[in-house]
């Protein structure tokens, strides 16, 4: 029988890693105490490894017992996992469809969580669900992302994002509502091109969800399984708000793979304009309602058409969006520089998982001012700690007798001031 791998939460509220403290399964540390106008609110993301996908890729789990594979073995040790961390709202990926609708669903259900879902687009039988607790929050919008595009021959993929709005429910105080995304870009290291432009696509979107009315944004939290390593410029991207990728390998974008020998760089533009998204990751064309046309209506469309055009033949290298995203956590561990991880089978042991969120108003650094207007930012309270490769090898990796899928949950406690 293995052992059972030890997580701690760590108390990340006073944003000070030296004085990390180690809380209960509540979040009840007085430093991280505020006014009464506050709504908290935990988040999981989690890989659940599709059992097809398992089975599909079984040289990834030589090291494990064939029992401990079994989906029979594996659901009800996911179900307990998210059972006992009890999270608010819970970000999924590699939701298996029939599973999903037979067992995943009904007991997420009973659990007092409402399940949205999108499965991959072609014959994929997985895809990603956020699913959110009834008494927590009410829903207001459901908006499915499909990253496979006919008229665009570069996305030839069948990934998928899913973006929520959801209404905290706060009986005293009015709320802004806060935007969840979740997804799982393309594996492929060596394609890049892809995965960037499927990222641009989400921030496409949630840019679209997010945006109210007075011109600001409300809170985002955009969680899954980015494919990409910490440090990789698909991650600084998403970081910093900012990409010159002038003579970027394809194979280097996600920092999976060392070797870059024999890469196509990245084209200029590395989409065409046809697939109606900016340099600054937004729609160019907002997708209008299918209505009786009038003359004018008919002008303005072909203004907006010129304005597309004008745009094309401005850009350059430089990708932007609008977002003020940290990461939840710090990727590596603060007194010995060793890498956290939070995937681990036979091939590989490194960080894919992240959950993102539009911080608290604090500007960026070098950047005064470059932040984007937010209702009310969030403030991270605390994370569920992650581990070394060397740590979840003394459980023979992942997955084990204990741990179900080839992922590790994330799981992270923030605060809204309102």
């Amino acid at each position: 029988m293995e052992g059972t791998i030890k997580r701690h939460w760590e108390d990340v509220c006073n944003h000070n890693k030296e004085e990390t403290k180690i809380l209960g399964d509540k979040n009840d540390d007085p430093m991280c105490e505020g006014s009464e106008n506050k709504f908290d609110f935990s988040v999981m993301s989690y890989n659940i490894l599709s059992q097809d996908l398992l089975e599909d890729n079984s040289h990834l789990y030589k090291h494990c017992r064939r029992p401990v594979l079994h989906w029979s073995f594996r659901f009800p040790n996911i179900l307990k996992e998210i059972k006992h961390f009890d999270a608010d709202v819970l970000c999924l990926q590699e939701v298996q469809e029939d599973h999903y609708g037979t067992e995943i669903r009904p007991s997420l259900e009973s659990l007092g969580y409402h399940c949205e879902y999108k499965m991959r687009t072609g014959r994929k039988p997985d895809g990603c669900a956020i699913c959110f607790k009834h008494s927590k929050f009410s829903l207001l919008s459901v908006n499915p992302v499909e990253f496979y595009r006919r008229d665009v021959p570069l996305l030839d993929r069948d990934n998928v994002g899913l973006v929520l709005l959801l209404q905290p429910k706060i009986p005293s105080a009015a709320s802004p509502a806060i935007c969840v995304a979740n997804t799982h870009l393309l594996y492929n290291p060596r394609r890049g091109d892809i995965k960037l432009t499927q990222l641009a696509m989400l921030l496409a979107e949630i840019s679209s969800v997010a945006h109210q009315k007075d011109g600001s944004f409300c809170p985002i939290v955009m969680c899954g399984d980015f494919n990409s390593v910490p440090g990789s410029p698909l991650y600084s991207f998403i970081k910093e708000g900012k990409l010159n990728y002038e003579g970027l390998a394809i194979g280097k974008v996600s920092g999976q793979e060392q070797s870059s020998r024999g890469q196509r760089i990245l084209s200029i533009p590395i989409w065409p304009p046809n697939l109606g998204i900016s340099q600054n990751c937004v729609y160019e064309v907002q997708q209008v309602p299918k209505v009786e046309k009038t003359d004018s209506d008919l002008t303005q469309t072909q203004l907006d058409k010129t304005e597309v055009l004008v745009t094309a033949e401005k850009l350059s290298s430089k990708l932007q969006h609008h977002f003020s995203l940290s990461s939840v956590y710090s990727h590596y561990f603060p007194d010995t520089g060793i890498p956290e991880v939070t995937t681990c089978h036979s091939r590989s042991a490194i960080t894919v998982d992240y959950i993102f969120y539009s911080a608290e108003k604090e500007g960026v650094a070098g950047q005064p001012g470059a932040e984007v207007a937010l209702v009310g930012g969030l403030k991270l309270l605390a994370r569920l700690s992650l581990l070394t490769e060397q740590d979840l090898w003394t459980v023979n990796g992942l997955p084990n007798e204990n741990n179900s899928s080839d992922h590790l949950p994330l799981l992270a406690k923030f605060r809204l001031e309102l």
